[in-house]
C-alpha cells in the first residue's frame, strides 16, 4: 500500500471471485421491462417489442411492457403524475429492460427519450436502474442502420446498466410484419431471438450480484467522509 499514496486503504477492497458467488439464486422469474418509441396504432417499435416479450415469456421471464400514451414531456408536469409513477414504478420493479425506437432523422424518438428521461438516477436513495440488464433495439423504414442503438447504449451506460453485446436493428419493418402484425420467419427475427437469449443468461448471471458489480471505491470513500464530517460535527 505504500506505493499508493493517493489511496484511502479503508475504503479499497480486492475484487474475489469468491464474492460473486450468490450465497442463494433467487428463484423467481427474471423481472424485464420493455419501453417502445411510437404512439402510432400500428407501431413497429411496439410489435417487435410484443415479439421481444413473446420470447422472453417462453424463457421463462416475467415481462410488462409500457405504455407510453398519456406520459407527459419531462418537467412538464410533477414527477407525482399518473404515468410518470407508473414509469418508475416498473423501473424499480425490472430486473433487466429492453429498449426499442424507431430512427427518425437518425435519432432515437422523443417518446423513447423521454420515457428514459422520466427514470432518475436517484429515487428515494435506491437507483433504479444501476447494474439492470438492458437490450436495445431499433426499427427503420429504410435501410438498416446502428444509430439508434448506439445511441440507446450511451443512454445504458450513463444510467449504469449492464448493456448486453448483442443488439438488433430491423430495416423496413413495415416489411417484416404480416397482417396479423407478427414478424415473420427471417433472419431480423432470429437476431431478436438471440438478443432476447442473451438477455435472459446476462439477467440470471448478475441480477443477484448487481450490488458487488456496482459497488465503487469512490463512492465508498465519499461515503466515509459523509459519516465521518457527521460523526466529528460540532455540536449546534
Amino acid at each position: 500500500m505504500h506505493d499508493l499514496p493517493n489511496l484511502d486503504a479503508t475504503c479499497f477492497a480486492v475484487p474475489s471471485a469468491d464474492d460473486l458467488l450468490a450465497p442463494r439464486p433467487s428463484e423467481h422469474p427474471p423481472r424485464i421491462l420493455l419501453l417502445y418509441g411510437s404512439l402510432r396504432e400500428r407501431s413497429f417499435s411496439r410489435l417487435a417489442s410484443e415479439e421481444a416479450a413473446r420470447l422472453l415469456t417462453a424463457m421463462g421471464a416475467e415481462t410488462r411492457l409500457f405504455d407510453p400514451r398519456g406520459l407527459p414531456l419531462p418537467d412538464s408536469e410533477e414527477a407525482s403524475h399518473p404515468k410518470v409513477q407508473e414509469l418508475r414504478e416498473l423501473a424499480q420493479w425490472a430486473e433487466g429492460m429492453v429498449w426499442c425506437s424507431p430512427e427518425r432523422h437518425g435519432a432515437m424518438s422523443g417518446i423513447m427519450k423521454a420515457q428514459i428521461d422520466w427514470i432518475p438516477l436517484a429515487l428515494g436513495g435506491v437507483r433504479p436502474t444501476q447494474g439492470k440488464t438492458l437490450a436495445v433495439m431499433q426499427v427503420s423504414g429504410g435501410s438498416q442502420s446502428f444509430n439508434t442503438v448506439n445511441q440507446l447504449r450511451i443512454l445504458g451506460r450513463w444510467m449504469r446498466m449492464l448493456t448486453i453485446p448483442n443488439q438488433s436493428s430491423v430495416p423496413k419493418a413495415f416489411l417484416e410484419f404480416d397482417d396479423d402484425d407478427r414478424m415473420q420467419a427471417s433472419p431480423l427475427y432470429d437476431r431478436i431471438v438471440d438478443v432476447m437469449e442473451e438477455l435472459m443468461k446476462f439477467t440470471l448471471l448478475t441480477r443477484d450480484r448487481s450490488e458487488l458489480l456496482t459497488d465503487r471505491y469512490s463512492e465508498r470513500k465519499e461515503s466515509a467522509e459523509e459519516v465521518s464530517r457527521r460523526v466529528n460535527q460540532r455540536g449546534m
